[in-house]
């Protein structure tokens, strides 16, 4: 991790500019399509990973490798879920990629 002087720390980036992203949404994001809705949009901006609602009941864990600039734009759409979803926050963090999802998989 390096920071970028502006008191934000910035991940390592492989050499394919990737990074993984950690998030986990928090609101009503189970029963509501939220990690199909998280499939979808993985799909139409080729991130790739998984969604898997958590064992609280409130929270889905996203963890999504793509570009900065795409997960960026990625976690924009997160925060907003579909139109059941009332999505209350989305927290995240940066990790170095690590090249293991092939596609992007809505977890049961």
């Amino acid at each position: 991790m390096v920071g970028d002087g502006a008191g934000e720390v910035q991940p390592t980036v492989d050499p394919r500019g990737r990074r993984r992203l950690v998030a986990k949404a928090i609101g009503r994001v189970q029963g509501v399509g939220y990690r199909a809705f998280c499939a979808d949009e993985a799909l139409r901006t080729h991130v790739e990973g998984y969604a898997r609602n958590l064992p609280d009941g409130r929270s889905v864990e996203v963890v999504a490798e793509a570009d900065e600039p795409t997960l960026r734009r990625f976690v924009e759409r997160l925060r907003e879920g579909p139109t059941l979803a009332m999505v209350a926050d989305v927290e995240f963090r940066w990790e170095p990629a690590t090249g293991e999802f092939r596609g992007f998989e809505a977890m049961i």
